[in-house]
């Protein structure tokens, strides 16, 4: 497995793996509200962020994007999860940034565990106009 930078000839992967992975992740969210997340991908999150991707047995497993010390999205092919890409995309967040956020749907019943064992803990929550959802900001110290 490797980490690397996102390359512009990684979009399509990433835009494959977003959608197989919020259609398990996300059921809960509307077509409409998907679509529009879609479009902000290679509009939006990429140019403004610090985006990092998983390569498993030389193809594109799973990706990242940061916006400074906020994980914005982190995704991995359903079909490999359980696999420690999704930790190996975490652990370069916090190679980078000793102090991290993020902010999930309350409904998210595979990345609320996910962050939990990897450290973060409850900070705030709030209503999500856009999606009617209760998002959860979640926070990870370094206490060295």
């Amino acid at each position: 497995m490797e980490i690397r930078q996102y390359r512009d000839s990684d979009l399509k992967d990433i835009i494959q793996i977003w959608e197989a992975a919020s259609a398990v992740g996300h059921p809960f969210l509307s077509k409409t509200f998907l679509e529009s997340e879609k479009k902000n991908i290679p509009a939006r999150y990429l140019p403004n962020g610090d985006a990092w991707v998983a390569v498993y047995e030389g193809r594109l497993a799973g990706f990242m994007i940061l916006h400074g010390n906020e994980v914005g999205a982190l995704f991995v092919k359903p079909d490999l999860h359980g696999l420690g890409l999704g930790y190996s995309l975490m652990n370069k967040a916090n190679e980078l940034h000793k102090q991290l956020k993020v902010e999930v749907f309350k409904e998210n019943l595979i990345g609320l565990p996910f962050y939990s064992r990897f450290g973060f803990k409850l900070l705030d929550e709030y209503f999500h106009d856009e999606t009617g959802m209760i998002m959860l900001v979640l926070e990870k110290k370094d206490l060295k």
